[in-house]
Formats: structure tokens, C-alpha cells, sequence
């Protein structure tokens, strides 16, 4: 698949900005852009980008993309309305969760509400048991009055999620066939498709979310595929999925949920990529927009992975994801100040519209960026390489007015307060997938891009006693990068409850032979050659006993369950820092990984430079370890030779970002153009 592309291009559609890199493979050239996004139609931001680009949008052969499209959905409920259909007697396990809080001290606060309404919420008589028998057969007629129900409310989104489905779906698909009787133009979504997998809530709560999307997603994506197909590509529209790979159109028009999180998964993807690229095993992906802060961690070649994330907390969503954690702490921040008295940074954020005051687009309030502008750190005059209308005064009235003021500060001290309450936001981010997790931060390299992410990475680092930043040379369209080195992937899993021992061997090498086989057909059906399909096979173990269950890689054909057990124990170790070899260990379930290789672009080298031959001027930039403000050298990215090295006090620009070396710390410039930070 793609084998022959000569022009890629790949797109990141975030909250603020849309970001596009186009990769021409028989010159090397690299082109990158940077527009506003365009939250009310994502795919205008998106042919807006590559029209800024020197490449024709007909002249492209691969076109891959990731979107917060499906996040914003949910975090902004914009979504259809929903009908559920659950066995009767269960309509409000949706609503009733794992009752369970996020702060379970904070007794004020209430759980966001669920998506379905409790009046859209209807059961149908029918039990299937655990084993898979059918206790009480499904009643029809009263399935029938509940899709016509439906129908007369207006409701066009149907989720089915019954009782056991997962073992059996025998009624779920029945159901699935009565609601095309009666109501054809309604999409329908169930969870023996969607989620095989025991535990009622997890299983409902991912088939409605993934219903709900389907509509949002699919209305974006039919319009960028017919504004590209009218620009005259004709390749495939390809979209990042939160477990590191990319699914065509036509897989994401049913499996929408899996998009939820490709922004922040590409951006995962290209740091390891980065971090691979200097030599490093390890590392922590440090990715800042305009919007939210969003860390991964590489272990070993490995991005952490989860099985079960949410956008709301409470309705979680159970496909496989990068691990990342997501903090409300971008460049459009809004600082303010509690009823305390006390300074605060975000999570609410100006986005791209209005924008931080200096944007000149109507925002009135301070936030991360307007302090970096004051701190001098952020010429406002060079936003988007000059494109782009800005000034500084706004940003120091804001400031000044809101924070300076009210807590008898001046102007400079607010704007330093802003940037270290930030800061310390973000080292509890990367806290959060490293020392929480028994990883030691000091064995990981920080991999700063988004276009906030290169000015406060070294401070992060410096708070974190992490040794070395890598800012990459277009930090600023990283996410973008990531979507151009992904597979075509699909994976499927299900439950399996079963003693670890050798006498399920055969079980498992059937089961982990028809998902297989699964896969298979659907990426052929998406034109990937067999010779560039690969599988990973996974097995969900846990001590008997233990609620949760950890992923142990294993490879096919398995002759033994001693070695998989024993990988179980050292995993466990490394989670828990405790391990039991004695004690008995259960499987819980099984997934298979497919993979369609396409192949990867591989980057040119850059010509050698000095430092000097760079530096553009000197200004006045503040930093807390100086305690005043300092005479700054200031360099241009694009003349950036490898083999470069200077120190700081130093201020990097380009078009999509800005880097800030702070005093006592050394750079120096790499072969393919990234620059190492030494803290």
C-alpha cells in the first residue's frame, strides 16, 4: 500500500492551529505550513493548510491526518441525540457508571452527565447467561415498539448494548435487524461488534460514544474526502486512531470512537520517532499547544499503552490508546486568580478564537503566551513567520490589569509568576507517566514540539532533573510528522477467562487464529498487500484474584504457557514493584494487533553550519535565574548547520515555534537538524 507515493503530506487539526508537513520523497524537500484552524468546518482549515503549501494538492500520492474533531465533540457535547436499547431492568447502568468520582473528596462535585438521557434509555425483555445460552429469547414485538419510539422522537443514532452480548450476540444482531426493518436511515451500533469484552458499563459506554461519533465524524470526513477528491487527489483519506495507526474513511465511518484521541497519538508517534532518530531508547513526549499539554512516555522502543481512557471522566472508552495525560495548559491559558487570592494557570484556555490578547482577535484575557511576550521570549511581530498580526501591548494591559494589579505585582514579576505556575502544571503531567509509574524521569531525554512546547521544555526539565531537550526541527507541525510514520492498523479483542496453564494452549491458538483471520480480510479489503501485513498477539493476565489485568506481548505459535507466565511476573514487577511467582495467574483476555506496513519517509540530512552564521540579533529577555532582564542572543532556525553548538541565555525563531535555551544551559545542533539541549 502507498509503496510508490512520491508526495506525502500529513495534517494535524488542533485547537488552535491546523498543521500540515508535505514530504517530497525524490528531492527531499520538506514543506511545512501553519493555519488557524477552523473549529465550525475542520476540513476548511485543513485544504487552507495545504494550499499555503508550494505543492498542488492534485500533485500529492498519500494524505494522512489527525483530528481533535471527535474529542471537541464530546468535551463540547455537540453531538446527535442517542437511543439506547439494554436488556431490561439495566437502562441505568449508563448512568450509574462504576459510581465512582475523579475527586472522591470533593463532595460537590457531580459526574458529568451520561450521553444517552434516561427517556432515550429503553429495555427489551431477553437474557442470554455467562456461558453464552440464551435464557430468555428476545422479545420482538416489544423490540419493535422501542425502534418505532425511536423513530417518532426523531432519533437516529441507536446504540444496543445487552446483557452478555459479549459471549453471544445473537439477539444484539437480531435487534440490529429490526431496526434497519423499521427504521432504515438509522445507524446502528453494537456492542458485540464494538467491545466484546465483559463489564456491562465499559462495554455500553464505548458502543455510545462510538454511535455518537459516527454521525460528527463521518459528516467531516465525507466533506474532506469530497473537497480533496474536487482538488484532484485521488489517493486514499487516511486518519490517525488512538492506538498508533491509521484507519481508511470507511473503517472510521463505523469504529468513530477511534479517532477520539489521533491528535495527541501522532504527536506520540513522532517523538519516539525523534527520540529513535538520536539514539535514544527512552522518552518523554512533551507536546504544548495552543490548547492543552499532552506528555507520552517511550520505554525501551515502546509507547506506553492504555486499554481504557475517557474524555469525561466516568464514561470511559475501552479501544486501545497511547498513555498519554492531558493538562489544560497551552499557550492560550487564561491566568486568573482564585477566590483565595491565589494565581492560577488554565485549564481554561482562549483557543484559537478569540486567542491570546496579543493576537489582536478580540481576546481580553492574560494568558501563558501573553507572558512569554513580556518576558521577551515571543516576538509578537514573528507569529507564523510574520504572517500573522500581533502586537505586545495588548498582552501588557491584560496582564497587567488582571494579575499585576490585583496582586501588587509588577508588570514583569506577574508575567514570570504566570510562566512558573505553568511550568510546575506541566512537571506534574510528566510526573504523572513517569515517577507515578516507577519510571525515573532521569533516564529519558524530554522530546519538546507543539508550538508552545520548545519555550518552557528546558524549564520542565531543569524542575525534573531530566538531562537533555530534543526539539525537532519543526516542533511546532510534530503531530503532523507523526501522521506520515503510521501503519494502516486494526486490532480486535475479547474476553477469555481462563488459568494460565498449558491446557488452554489450543483455545487460544484458535481464538488468536479467527481474529487473525479477521483482520486479515479487512486489511485487504483495504488494498494492504499480505506481504506487508504483520500481527502482534496479546494476552490480558493477571493474578487470580486481581481486578485488573496487564498486556503480555507473546508470539504465535504458542507451545507453552511458562515463558508468557514469566514475562507476566516481570512486567508486574516493573508496574507494581511486586511480583509472586508462587501465586496462581488467570488470563482475562486476548487482542490481536494487524498492521499494513506503509512505508516510512526517511529524512535528509542537514548541511553543517556554524552557530554564528545564524545569529540574527540580541534583545532583552527575562529569566528567573538571572533575575533581571538579559541581553539574549537570538537565532534563526533555518540557518541551523549541523554540528552548531551555543549557550545560553538563547532564543531560537521559526515559523511554527520558538525555542528558549535559559542561562547556564548548552545546544548543539544534529545531523538531521534537531537540536539537544543539555540542562
Amino acid at each position: 500500500m502507498c509503496d510508490d507515493t512520491m508526495n506525502r503530506a500529513g495534517v494535524d487539526i488542533g485547537g488552535t492551529f491546523t498543521d500540515v508537513i508535505v514530504f517530497d520523497e525524490e528531492s527531499g524537500e520538506i514543506e511545512v505550513a501553519k493555519t488557524p484552524s477552523t473549529p465550525e468546518n475542520p476540513a476548511e482549515g485543513v485544504i487552507n493548510g495545504l494550499e499555503k503549501s508550494e505543492t498542488p494538492i492534485e500533485a500529492l500520492d498519500f494524505f494522512s491526518h489527525g483530528s481533535t474533531v471527535g474529542t471537541n465533540a464530546l468535551i463540547e457535547r455537540e453531538l446527535p441525540r442517542i437511543g439506547l436499547i439494554t436488556t431490561e431492568g439495566f437502562r441505568d447502568v449508563h448512568e450509574i457508571r462504576d459510581a465512582t468520582k475523579e475527586d472522591i473528596w470533593d463532595a460537590y462535585e457531580d459526574v458529568a452527565d451520561p450521553y444517552v438521557q434516561r427517556r432515550d434509555r429503553l429495555g427489551v425483555p431477553e437474557r442470554i447467561d455467562y456461558d453464552g445460552n440464551v435464557v430468555e429469547p428476545l422479545d420482538e414485538e416489544r423490540a419493535r415498539e422501542i425502534v418505532r419510539t425511536f423513530k417518532k422522537r426523531g432519533i437516529d443514532t441507536i446504540a444496543i448494548s445487552l446483557i452478555n452480548a459479549y459471549v453471544n450476540g445473537v439477539h444484539e444482531r437480531r435487534l440490529e435487524e429490526i431496526v434497519q426493518e423499521e427504521h432504515p436511515d438509522a445507524f446502528v451500533c453494537t456492542s458485540h461488534e464494538i467491545l466484546p469484552e465483559m463489564f456491562e458499563h465499559e462495554r455500553t459506554s464505548t458502543t455510545v460514544i462510538n454511535a455518537a461519533l459516527v454521525p460528527v465524524v463521518r459528516e467531516y470526513l465525507t466533506d474532506l474526502s469530497s473537497q480533496l477528491s474536487e482538488r484532484e487527489y485521488h489517493g486514499d483519506v487516511l486518519a490517525m486512531h488512538s492506538g498508533g495507526g491509521v484507519m481508511t474513511t470507511e473503517a472510521i465511518a463505523y469504529y468513530a470512537a477511534r479517532i477520539a484521541n489521533s491528535g495527541p497519538t501522532a504527536g506520540a508517534i513522532a517523538s519516539q520517532h525523534i527520540a529513535d532518530q538520536c539514539g535514544f531508547e527512552n522518552a518523554i513526549g512533551f507536546d504544548m499547544g495552543g490548547t492543552s499539554a499532552d506528555v507520552s512516555l517511550t520505554h525501551e522502543g515502546d509507547i506506553e499503552m492504555t486499554d481504557e481512557w475517557a474524555v469525561e471522566y466516568g464514561y470511559p472508552i475501552m479501544f486501545p490508546s497511547t498513555d498519554i495525560e492531558t493538562i489544560g495548559a497551552g499557550g492560550g491559558s487564561i491566568a486568573w486568580i482564585d477566590d483565595g487570592g491565589s494565581l492560577r494557570v488554565g485549564p481554561k484556555s482562549q483557543g484559537a478564537d478569540p486567542g491570546p490578547a496579543c493576537y489582536l482577535r478580540g481576546g481580553d484575557k492574560p494568558t501563558t503566551t501573553d507572558a512569554n511576550v513580556v518576558l521577551g521570549w515571543v516576538d509578537p511581530d514573528k507569529f507564523l513567520g510574520g504572517d500573522m498580526d500581533a502586537t505586545a501591548k495588548p498582552a501588557r494591559n491584560v496582564i497587567e490589569r488582571d494579575i499585576a494589579d490585583p496582586l501588587g505585582l509588577d508588570l514583569t514579576e506577574a508575567a514570570s509568576a504566570i510562566e512558573r505556575i505553568a511550568v510546575a502544571n506541566m512537571c506534574n503531567a510528566v510526573r504523572l507517566v513517569s515517577t507515578s509509574k516507577g519510571y525515573d524521569p532521569r533516564d529519558f531525554p524530554l522530546v519538546a514540539f507543539g508550538g508552545a512546547g520548545p519555550l518552557h521544555a528546558a524549564h520542565v526539565a531543569r524542575e525534573m532533573n531530566i538531562p537533555k531537550v530534543i526539539v525537532p526541527p519543526y516542533p511546532g507541525i510534530n503531530s503532523a510528522l507523526g501522521c506520515l510514520l503510521v501503519d494502516v492498523e486494526h486490532d480486535l479483542s475479547q474476553t477469555f477467562i481462563a488459568d494460565a496453564t498449558d491446557d488452554v494452549v489450543d483455545d487460544i491458538e484458535a481464538d488468536f487464529a479467527e481474529m487473525e483471520e479477521e483482520i486479515h480480510e479487512r486489511l485487504s479489503e483495504e488494498g494492504v498487500e499480505d506481504e506487508q501485513i504483520r500481527m502482534e498477539y496479546e494476552i490480558k493476565m493477571r493474578y487470580a484474584g486481581q481486578w485488573r489485568s496487564l498486556d503480555v506481548v507473546c508470539s504465535r505459535p504458542i507451545r507453552s504457557m511458562d515463558e508468557i507466565r514469566a514475562k507476566f511476573h516481570r512486567q508486574h514487577e516493573q508496574n507494581y514493584a511486586y511480583s509472586d511467582e508462587e501465586q496462581p495467574v488467570e488470563i482475562y483476555g486476548l487482542r490481536v494487533t494487524g498492521r499494513g506496513l506503509v512505508e516510512k519517509p526517511s529524512f535528509p540530512e542537514v548541511e553543517p553550519a556554524d552557530a554564528a552564521d545564524a545569529r540574527r540579533e540580541t534583545r532583552e529577555a527575562y529569566f528567573d535565574d538571572a533575575g533581571e532582564y538579559v541581553e539574549t542572543d537570538v537565532y534563526d532556525r533555518e540557518r541551523l548547520g549541523a554540528g552548531a553548538t551555543f549557550e545560553g541565555p538563547a532564543i531560537v525563531e521559526q515559523m511554527d515555534s520558538t525555542v528558549v535555551v535559559p542561562p547556564a544551559a548548552t545546544a548543539e545542533v544534529d545531523e538531521t537538524g534537531n537540536i539537544i539541549i543539555t540542562v
